[in-house]
């Protein structure tokens, strides 16, 4: 059952394959091949693009088969306002060591403020923002596919919107995207998921509102409200759309805890400020703010700890596991005081039980959402992820479409397909058809299902029997195989 990518119901057919195109659809049963694969049974579709994936890791893992055995053959790395710098000489030596899956970057916020302001919390001056733009474009003339914000990360979360939108405008004029990690979530989600609009319609540029979720008790059905606001503003002609991954609970750093402004100029002032009794309440309050109204989700046991480099053995235990541990009365300020103590000791990253699922539902159903892991490049054994890095794609295939059947299964793969294809302008991938890219995932409908739990994550999907990137091989019959024929997609050299 072939599934084109469009959203359309699938057609019982065959598709061949020469080199790295898809050369026919159509009834095959007279032709000849060096290799058939009897897909009887199965769905065909094109591989899945990863609208936004953590490739911190790419160069040290350019197998991806954490990726690639989800059925991702293409992913766009340089989310959250991070990305690589510079981006042109990251993109060659990843060309040098070869790819298995194809990959594509947008230039990041945080790096180029980074870059010419540290961690300085102000606005820039002209020069400043002449230089930020001059890097912008670099960036986009090295390839990149647009511009990434993390508002609610430093040092983005000292950035005003007029500056995103300076910088925004330079993104657009080498027709790149705008996707932004909001600078809000939680409490003040509708004000930022305005600001994000404002600023595509400012820039004239094309906006995805990246991990889309309502974060906290207090903001669980909100969606209603997002979702109007973005029909709304497609009704006035701006293009936004959204990314999700398909699960009730976040992964970042244990500082989106800590007030921003307290860690201004860095760990430095963050212990001076520490220091001054009056600063110390006033950042030890705003934790108890975000546990209570935010992240935390109102519960210390809703904050799991994934990768502590200086405490190993907290990786997959709770805010409230080390508070026992400690001896400690298990209280929300006792929680703060950990935070901290954390954050000193060079901080660590948290999976966030803080979402509801009728959200999470709720956004996944609207036709402007799209698949997205949010997940980074894994080896088993590596910390205590978050099980989107193994699962993301699977799980909606096995549990929100044929379980819940939340969406239909043509729907499913066309969020994971055409449409972040087209907003990226790969006209060529993302879709199952003559003349195009042989990116193409072969699974079972019946039996796909991810399998990494937030207990035990380390373990890749079952289900996916076949993954080919560019018309060779990386998944044969279940097996990986580190075939290398990804390639480094450029904007405009492609």
């Amino acid at each position: 059952m072939v599934y084109d990518g469009s959203g359309n119901p699938p057609v019982q057919t065959d598709v061949a394959i020469n080199k790295n195109k898809i050369v026919k659809v159509g009834d095959l049963s007279s032709a000849k091949a060096k290799r058939v694969i009897d897909a009887s049974g199965l769905a065909v579709a094109p591989g899945f693009i990863d609208l936004h994936a953590h490739l911190d890791p790419l160069l040290n893992l350019p197998s991806a088969e954490s990726a690639i055995r989800q059925g991702v053959t293409t992913s766009l790395g340089g989310p959250d306002g991070s990305s690589p710098w510079p981006i042109g000489s990251y993109l060659d030596k990843a060309d040098s060591i070869g790819m298995t899956m194809n990959v594509a970057f947008l230039v990041g916020h945080n790096t180029i403020r980074r870059n010419i302001m540290k961690l300085e919390n102000r606005a820039p001056t002209d020069e400043e923002l002449t230089a930020m733009k001059a890097q912008v474009e670099q960036g986009m003339k090295d390839g990149a596919y647009g511009i990434s914000t993390g508002l609610k990360y430093l040092p983005g979360a000292f950035s005003k919107v007029d500056e995103v939108i300076a910088l925004s405008k330079v993104a657009s004029q080498y027709n790149g995207i705008y996707t932004s990690h909001l600078r809000e979530e939680g409490i003040g989600l509708l004000e930022a998921v305005y600001e994000a609009i404002e600023i595509g319609r400012e820039a004239n540029i094309p906006i995805v509102l990246t991990h889309h979720k309502a974060i906290g008790t207090k903001m669980w059905g909100g969606s209603v409200k997002t979702l109007a606001m973005v029909d709304s503003a497609r009704k006035l002609g701006i293009d936004v759309m959204m990314d999700q991954y398909p699960y009730n609970a976040s992964y970042t750093g244990i500082g989106v805890l800590i007030p921003s402004w307290s860690m201004a100029g860095g760990t430095p002032e963050f212990k001076k400020r520490l220091d001054n009794p009056v600063l110390r309440d006033s950042i030890k309050r705003g934790i108890v703010h975000n546990i209570l109204y935010d992240r935390g989700g109102a519960d210390l046991n809703r904050v799991q700890f994934a990768l502590v480099e200086w405490k190993k053995d907290l990786e997959g235990r709770t805010l409230h596991d080390w508070l026992v541990e400690r001896n400690m009365e298990t209280s929300v300020e006792n929680g703060a005081e950990l935070v901290i103590e954390a954050q000193l000791n060079g901080g660590a990253s948290c999976v966030y039980f803080a979402m509801d699922d009728a959200d999470v539902e709720r956004i996944m159903k609207h036709p402007q959402t799209m698949i997205a892991s949010d997940g980074r490049l894994v080896e088993p054994g590596d910390g205590h992820p978050h099980p989107r890095w193994y699962g993301t794609f699977p799980r909606v295939l096995g549990v929100y479409s044929r379980e819940k059947k939340v969406i239909p299964l043509e729907v499913a793969i066309q969020k994971m397909t055409m449409m972040p294809a087209d907003r990226l302008g790969l006209k060529e991938r993302g879709r199952l058809k003559e003349n195009t890219f042989a990116d193409i995932v072969v699974f079972n409908p019946e039996t796909v299902a991810d399998k990494s739990t937030f207990q035990n994550p380390h373990q890749y999907p079952v289900g996916i029997d076949f993954v080919m990137v560019n018309g060779v091989l990386a998944v044969d019959a279940g097996e990986f195989v580190d075939a290398r024929s990804g390639v480094v997609l450029r904007k405009g050299k492609q």
